[in-house]
């Protein structure tokens, strides 16, 4: 591990980029079930992964990630550069023997826990910190190496007997970031900052054999990404960038990583480039209590199958790996209060949309101040009563009106009823706030039957029209 180079002030400020980014290092380090004999854990690490450029050669996956965004630096600026990755380690599992010696073994069964062979991650930072002058020009560059190792750890039973050992190896691994800056043209001082991490390790498959991941992964920088902080000004979002910038933005190259604006929202001096695409300012819900692993997790989902599991399979688990242990632990002692908390949550409506509280939308219809989800807000809505403006004139159940559908990704269906005129049966309104205008059509002999059925057409008020004869 590279001893930290960074200073008190840069740590702090990383430190809140570090909890998405963790989420990213190990995303699909163990998917559930959280068994090595679960056919998908023997594919894993699907994310990130550089592998050796010789093997790179005859596969699909890099030996590099090349990462481009704006930064407006300020007077004696300085960039803090943190390379984070796994680093894979083979574990195999050994029997203790009766003359004291040890025998490899498929695996070992103790009280809590099944032992099988298995990859471990061990986490790997590269961190420097170089000022932004010395970036222009031919750039700078860094090697590095993580050197291999071997390491025993003894496996005892319930009594504090010797029943066996795990042994740990990991391959050496070298690469190399290179870091550029170049200004751009134009009214501000805007620098294009160039990233480039590569594995430059040195392994070839063995003599005669083909190409294998399974044998290149213990030399590959796996989930590899990086966070990028400026000690004195700003990056510019990739994402959303000033209407000046968007050019220079679309001209960036970024390959196999995206690079968003990370850390407290409202601040712009940390990016985190990803090899999973996320958005500005992510950040970590506060309803998880802990990481699942399993890529694309589904929190109450995972929680509630893994407490599922059979006392067997969660022995097998724990024996896999200490994270898939902790999963398990923690599905088994989730209290019912804390699992509720994972069923949903909705966030920034209010903020998203920009509506004051209380005031009339575009359709003259008022906005409840009670959230959709609290049962008391159905008190806000009649949809028998209830009237929205058309044409500057209100119009609610049994109003005539003209359709005039298309202004939307209308379908055909709702093409062949251009012009037709139609009486409205209610006023809607979705969770979203959108009001709708059921309809039944005039002159559709089924219209009787659609009625009683509660079967309606529905468009939006900026989808009809009053007819010259509203009656």
């Amino acid at each position: 591990m590279t001893a930290p180079a960074f200073a008190p002030e840069t740590e702090e400020r990383l430190a809140l980029a570090r909890q998405v980014a963790d989420a990213v290092l190990f995303e699909g380090y163990v998917l559930y079930p959280y068994r090595a004999s679960a056919a998908k854990n023997r594919l894993r690490w699907q994310f990130g992964v550089l592998v050796p450029p010789a093997w790179g050669a005859e596969c699909e996956e890099h030996d590099f990630q090349h990462t481009e965004c704006l930064m407006e630096p300020r007077a004696e600026a300085s960039l803090a550069v943190e390379v984070r990755f796994l680093h894979a380690r083979r574990r195999t599992v050994q029997r203790a023997l009766p003359d004291g010696g040890f025998e490899t073994v498929p695996e070992l069964h103790l009280d809590d826990r099944v032992l099988v062979p298995w990859d471990e991650g061990a986490e790997e930072r590269v961190e420097l910190v170089e000022p932004v002058a010395q970036l222009t020009g031919g750039g700078v560059e860094f090697p590095f190496r993580k050197p291999a190792v071997e390491d025993t750890e003894p496996v005892l039973d319930a009594t504090g007997r010797t029943v066996g050992r795990l042994v740990r190896r990991s391959a050496e691994i070298t690469g190399v970031v290179r870091l550029s800056a170049s200004e751009l043209d134009g009214p501000y001082r805007v620098l294009r900052l160039t990233a480039v991490v590569e594995n430059t390790t040195p392994w070839t498959p063995p003599e005669g054999r083909a190409a294998d991941r399974d044998a290149a992964l213990p030399h590959s920088l796996v989930a590899t990404h990086l966070l990028m902080a400026l000690s004195n000004g700003s990056f510019l979002s990739m994402t959303d960038p000033p209407e000046w910038a968007k050019g220079a933005v679309a001209a960036c190259r970024n390959l196999h990583t995206w690079p968003v604006l990370a850390g407290e929202p409202g601040r712009a001096d940390l990016v985190l480039s990803s090899p999973i695409i996320l958005e500005d300012h992510p950040a970590i819900a506060p309803e998880s209590l802990g990481a699942l692993y399993d890529a694309t997790e589904i929190d109450e989902i995972l929680a509630l199958r893994t407490a599922a599991l059979t006392d067997a399979e969660k022995r097998e688990a724990r024996g896999t790996d200490a994270r898939a242990a902790a999963v398990i632990d923690l599905a088994d002692s989730m209290p019912a209060e804390v699992l509720e908390r994972l069923h949903g949550a909705v966030r920034g409506l209010r903020e998203i949309t920009g509506e004051p509280d209380g005031f009339p939308d575009e359709f003259g219809v008022t906005r409840p101040d009670t959230p959709w989800w609290d049962p008391a807000s159905d008190a806000g809505f009649d949809p028998g009563q209830d009237r929205v403006m058309v044409d500057g004139r209100p119009v609610g159940r049994g109003s005539r009106v003209e359709l005039r559908p298309g202004l939307r990704h209308t379908d055909a269906q709702d093409l062949f009823l251009q012009g037709r005129t139609a009486t409205v049966e209610a006023v809607l309104h979705d969770v979203d706030g959108a009001v709708h205008l059921a309809v039944t059509v005039d002159g559709d002999p089924g219209a009787d039957i659609r009625r009683e059925q509660g079967r309606y057409l529905y468009f939006q008020p900026d989808e009809v029209v009053l007819p010259e004869d509203p009656r």
